[in-house]
């Protein structure tokens, strides 16, 4: 870890470099429940940056993690955040990217979750991959024999009891409170043995146990039997199933790249009968939110056409309108695919806000189309005219838009980062909606209409009296 923190500070400009700190190892207790190690050979290094550092913190990232595979490559490295936003997108996993292995047989779950992550190393999108549980912590197992322990009157729990209290404390099965009458502080009160009463297995098979109302005591051997073995540093569960995770962190926003790659690796993986692979994560809310985008844009394109259809008292009109929306489509994936924007959830947004603009712009050609047909124009007449009388109002409202969000879409303001691909999305759709609106949806109303008459208009009774005369 001295090594951890010496590159963390040659990295780091001095300037821009608060605080380090590093976290090394557990001790049984509660202040186990407040550290992400899970024994005392993991351990984590926290580095804070001044308010107004001149180098991003992802960028001392990448440094870091470059001289960590370099120098340290013993040591399994996972480099994140520390911005809440992130544990919040994440669902409060360390990880946009959770692959979680479930089954009945944790040694046979770990290494599935061990060739998983062998297997994504090699992924060009992701950065760091780490499996945090480990199966093989030198451990002691315990037996203890109920019948000869219920012969001197032990219970298997006044057994443990004992174990624990001898190397932890009581502090985590039979705490004592005592408050201190001057202030009214709370302390805990607990028992523990010394600790060069137990450095060996001898002097742990030799601890004495004493049944409530015996007198005399017997020893921990006589009731149970230890041996050595190998065990997990944690256990973890996700709804009450055993899980072993394989964190993935990527190097972009991209993650659909990624997941595409990770579910062949998942689907090529054989499992085992009663093994699960599940994905948890920010992809998990990603796939939820494009779900519920996708189905909220058809709802409101359908929507949209059925308001027009009762306006329009037409079933043709309408869909006419709604030509222009695939054409902002087109611009929008053509224009995040030039700017290195990705579809998220952000760009979703401008899409919906996007295909409300072209829609008004396409309504006010057709709606003023059908206005001078009933008017008396010819069909091409007419067509011709609402294009280039609407189309001032049309280019008014689309260039104010696009003029107010290239601000947005440039990254110019603070916290801009996060609205630019809604900005993104709505430009490019606009603009080439713009564009294309003008003739498609045009030469689409006069294909309709080309072989239905065209309406003449009616001699008021104000024209008669003026033949008259």
């Amino acid at each position: 870890m001295q090594q951890v923190e010496k590159i963390i500070r040659e990295e780091v400009a001095p300037e821009d470099l608060d605080l380090v700190v590093a976290n090394i190892g557990v001790q049984p207790g509660l202040a186990a429940m407040y550290t992400s190690n899970s024994g005392e050979h993991t351990a984590f290094v926290q580095a804070s940056l001044k308010e107004h550092h001149r180098i991003g913190s992802y960028e001392y990232m990448d440094r870091v993690r470059r001289r960590i595979r370099r120098e340290l490559p013993q040591v399994s490295a996972y480099v994140q955040s520390g911005g809440l936003l992130d544990a919040i997108l994440n669902l409060g996993l360390p990880a946009p990217i959770d692959i979680q292995v479930t089954g009945d047989n944790l040694n046979a779950d770990h290494q599935i979750a061990i060739e998983i992550a062998r297997q994504l190393r090699s992924l060009k999108g992701v950065s760091d991959i780490l499996v945090p549980q480990d199966v093989d912590f030198p451990s002691i197992q315990l037996d203890i024999d109920r019948r000869r322990a219920g012969e001197l009157g032990l219970s298997a729990k006044e057994v443990v009891s004992s174990v624990i209290t001898a190397l932890n404390s009581d502090e985590m099965i039979a705490p004592s409170f005592w408050i201190d009458p001057r202030n009214g502080n709370d302390y805990f009160l607990t028992v523990q043995y010394p600790e060069e009463e137990v450095k060996d297995l001898e002097q742990l098979r030799s601890i004495p146990l004493r049944a409530s109302g015996h007198l005399r005591s017997t020893r921990l051997d006589s009731v149970s039997q230890m041996a050595r073995t190998l065990s997990s540093t944690e256990v973890d569960h996700y709804q009450l199933l055993r899980e072993m995770d394989v964190y993935v962190s990527t190097k972009g926003e991209d993650l659909g790249e990624v997941m595409k790659s990770v579910n062949q690796i998942i689907g090529q993986t054989h499992l085992p009968e009663g093994t699960r692979v599940n994905v948890r994560g920010m992809v998990q809310g990603m796939n939820t939110s494009f779900r519920s985008f996708g189905l909220g844009l058809i709802l409101s394109v359908l929507l949209v056409y059925l308001i027009l259809v009762a306006q329009f008292k037409s079933l043709i009109d309408p869909f006419l309108i709604l030509l222009a929306v695939p054409t902002g489509l087109t611009g929008v994936l053509v224009t995040l695919l030039l700017t290195g924007t990705t579809l998220n959830v952000m760009s979703l947004m401008g899409i919906v806000m996007m295909v409300g603009i072209v829609v008004s712009n396409s309504i006010l050609i057709v709606e003023f189309t059908r206005r001078l047909r009933e008017d008396g124009k010819p069909l091409r007449e007419a067509v011709v005219t609402a294009c280039r009388v609407r189309l001032r109002p049309v280019l008014m409202t689309s260039l104010a838009t696009l003029i107010g969000l290239i601000p947005m879409a440039a990254k110019l303001g603070t916290g801009s980062e996060a609205y630019a691909p809604l900005a993104r999305a709505i430009i490019g759709g606009l603009t080439v909606s713009v564009v294309l609106t003008m003739f498609i949806v045009p030469a689409a109303y006069l294909l309709v209409y080309r072989n239905r008459p065209d309406k003449v208009q009616l001699p008021t009774q104000e024209n008669l009296q003026g033949a008259t005369a």
